[in-house]
C-alpha cells in the first residue's frame, strides 16, 4: 500500500482501504491522543463513537468535528475501568445497530512511583483499564469483524513496553502485555480479514505525566513528541497492515537498542531518563 496525504499533510487511508461512512470507535476520546485519533479519522470521512469517562469534553469535540467534517458522531460516556463496562458498551451499540469497522483501543493511564508506595486498589484499577478492558473490547468487536471478514483494530501500547521500568513497574508491564497481545492477534486475525496493529508512542505532549503524578526530566523533554505525528504514525501503520509501529525516529532507536542492551542496563537507563 502507498501512503497518501491530504493538502494539510494528514495521513489518509490507501485506496484499497475504504473509510468514508465506515464507523470508528475511539476510547479515551476526551483528551490527548484520543482527540487526535478522532479528528484524523473524521477527516477521512469516518463516523465515530467516542468513549471516555468525561462526557462534556467529548460533546464539545463531537460538535467541532461534526461542523468541520460533516460526520455522524455518537458520544458514549463509560468508565472502562469498571469490570464488565466493555461488554456493556458493546451491548448499547448493538441496541443502536451501530457497526464498528475500526476499533482504536486508546484508553489507559499510568501510575508513577514505587510499587509498594502505591495503593494496590489504584494499581488494580489501572490493570483493569489497560489490560482487561482492552482485551474485552478487542474480543467483542474483533469477533464481529472476523465474522464479517473485515475490520481494523489499533492498540496503543508504549515505548515502555520494550523494557522493565522502575517507578512505572506495573504500567510498563501492562504495555508489554498490549504489545505482545497485539502482535499475536495480528497473526491470528489477518487470515480472517482483520488487521491488528499496535502503536508504541514514546513520551508525548499529553496529560499523561500529570495524571501519573510524575515530573518530566530534562532528557525526557528533549525526546517529547507532539500528539499529531504519533497518531499519524499509528493510523499509517494500521492502513499499511503492519503488526506494530514505534512512533518517532529516536524512539525507534531506543526500541532497537533494547535488543542489544543487558536488562540491568535497561533498568538503569530508564531511571536516568525518567528521573527520581
Amino acid at each position: 500500500m502507498t501512503e497518501t496525504f491530504s493538502g494539510a499533510g494528514e495521513v489518509l487511508a490507501p485506496h484499497n482501504v475504504a473509510t468514508t461512512r465506515k464507523r470508528a470507535l475511539v476510547t479515551g476520546a476526551s483528551s490527548g491522543l484520543g482527540v487526535e485519533f478522532a479528528d484524523l479519522l473524521a477527516a477521512q470521512g469516518m463516523n465515530l463513537v467516542l468513549v471516555a469517562r468525561r462526557q462534556e469534553p467529548m460533546e464539545e469535540l463531537a460538535e467541532q468535528l461534526r461542523a468541520k467534517h460533516g460526520v455522524e458522531i455518537v458520544v458514549e460516556p463509560a468508565d472502562l475501568a469498571i469490570p464488565g463496562a466493555a461488554v456493556a458498551l458493546k451491548g448499547r451499540l448493538d441496541a443502536m445497530s451501530l457497526q464498528i469497522d475500526v476499533l482504536v483501543n486508546n484508553a489507559g493511564y499510568g501510575l508513577h512511583g514505587n510499587f509498594l508506595e502505591t495503593p494496590v486498589a489504584q494499581t488494580a484499577d489501572m490493570i483493569q483499564l489497560n489490560v482487561t478492558a482492552l482485551t474485552e473490547l478487542s474480543y467483542v468487536f474483533g469477533l464481529d469483524m472476523a465474522t464479517r471478514g473485515h475490520g481494523h483494530i489499533l492498540l496503543v501500547a508504549s515505548l515502555m513496553a520494550f523494557q522493565p521500568v522502575p517507578t512505572y513497574a506495573v504500567y510498563a508491564a501492562t504495555k508489554a502485555y498490549v504489545l505482545s497481545f497485539g502482535e499475536a492477534l495480528h497473526d491470528e486475525l489477518r487470515s480472517r480479514g482483520v488487521t491488528v496493529t499496535t502503536l508504541c508512542p514514546g513520551h508525548t505532549e499529553t496529560g499523561f505525566d500529570a495524571a501519573a503524578g510524575a515530573t518530566v526530566s530534562a532528557v525526557l523533554r528533549l525526546l517529547t513528541m507532539q500528539p499529531r505525528p504519533v497518531v499519524q504514525s499509528g493510523l499509517h501503520a494500521l492502513w499499511q497492515g503492519k503488526a506494530s509501529v514505534t512512533a518517532g525516529v529516536m524512539n525507534k532507536v531506543v526500541a532497537f537498542s533494547n535488543r542489544l542492551m543487558p536488562r540491568s542496563l535497561q533498568r538503569a537507563s530508564m531511571r536516568k531518563v525518567l528521573g527520581p
